[in-house]
């Protein structure tokens, strides 16, 4: 376990002017597998022009909710407050705990956890100890995890709520990924308050760049992060696409399957190269080698960017390409 402090900015995937300056020579486009985003955007409708010029209207961000709710099965759209991506929330989320000032959270995991927490005052634990959540005041499980895809089941979740109910306290559990796991989601339980439930939007359909994210709790925690939100927190793009894609059932299904069919694909092309997959979801796949920084070299050489971990030498995670890339991708690991 370590104490997180608060350093210089975290690099996370997507940064594709750091992969051409670290590989000067790669050839163009770059394909980049470092985020685990869907490569299968959602289709949806044309925006209406009028969205872009107006601010978005109140009863369309509650329509939002609506759908929201039952999308994720949540008790009520009340019990949904709606930002410009799950991000944004974590800090304010974390400004509303209080108790000793500690924060724990299962790691190793997406670092802007701890960052967030860091920023709001607290004494940031890092543990793979599930037990040890349970000390501190704010706590924090993403389930399924990013980027080890493991995975806590809902007893042990709803267990640890019971007891930061109990103190005061809070849990944070970050569903980003529960959209294509196995995984039983604990947003059904949200309103017994001392839980906090994170989904987030863009990484299923496919449109971080929406940024959109939903902070789902009781209805006393939700309309005080609405209220540190402010007015117009999510764009009038975003309510039109998200309002469209989080009821179309049919097409969810439809992608849970390819995405899974894609991650397979990875898996076997990974294989052929000798290299073993070790954990992910079916939107990433996370390697734990000790050749891992040479695959991450070989690949940015063929312009492929995939995320590695300072911190974490041997693990590299590879997010899937988009149909056209599938061709060069799988030539450049056979060379490896």
């Amino acid at each position: 376990m370590a104490i997180s402090e608060l350093g210089s900015p975290i690099q996370h995937g997507g940064n594709l002017a750091m992969a051409r300056a670290l590989f000067p020579h790669a050839p163009e486009p770059w394909i980049d597998l470092s985020t685990g985003i869907n490569p299968h955007s959602y289709p949806h409708t044309p925006i209406p022009g009028n969205v872009f010029a107006r601010l978005p209207e109140p009863s369309s961000l509650e329509r939002l909710k609506t759908v929201a709710a039952e999308a994720y099965q949540a008790p009520s759209p009340s019990h949904i407050a709606a930002g410009p991506g799950t991000q944004i929330l974590l800090p304010i989320i974390a400004g509303l705990v209080g108790g000793d000032g500690k924060a724990a959270i299962l790691s190793p995991t997406y670092a802007e956890h701890a960052r967030a927490a860091t920023m709001a005052g607290f004494e940031v634990l890092e543990t793979d100890d599930l037990d040890h959540l349970s000390t501190a005041s704010l706590a924090v499980i993403v389930n399924p995890n990013n980027p080890t895809g493991r995975i806590v089941s809902m007893d042990d979740i709803l267990a640890l709520a019971e007891i930061m109910r109990a103190k005061g306290g809070l849990l944070v559990v970050d569903e980003a990924f529960m959209d294509v796991s196995e995984a039983q989601s604990v947003v059904g339980a949200v309103g017994e308050g001392g839980l906090i439930v994170l989904r987030s939007f863009g990484k299923f359909y496919g449109m971080a760049g929406l940024r959109l994210g939903f902070a789902i709790g009781h209805p006393a925690v939700t309309v005080k992060i609405e209220e540190r939100l402010g007015p117009w927190a999510v764009s009038g793009p975003a309510l039109h696409v998200a309002c469209e894609a989080l009821a179309d059932a049919d097409w969810q299904v439809a992608m849970r399957i390819r995405l899974s069919a894609d991650a397979a694909r990875l898996d076997e092309a990974l294989s052929a190269a000798g290299i073993p997959v070790f954990g992910g979801t079916s939107l990433f796949r996370s390697i734990r080698d000790r050749r891992a920084q040479g695959l991450f070299q070989h690949l940015g050489e063929h312009g492929i960017m995939t995320r590695r971990f300072q911190e974490r030498p041997d693990d590299l995670r590879v997010g899937l390409p988009d149909e056209k890339d599938w061709s060069r991708l799988e030539a450049a690991l056979a060379g490896f």
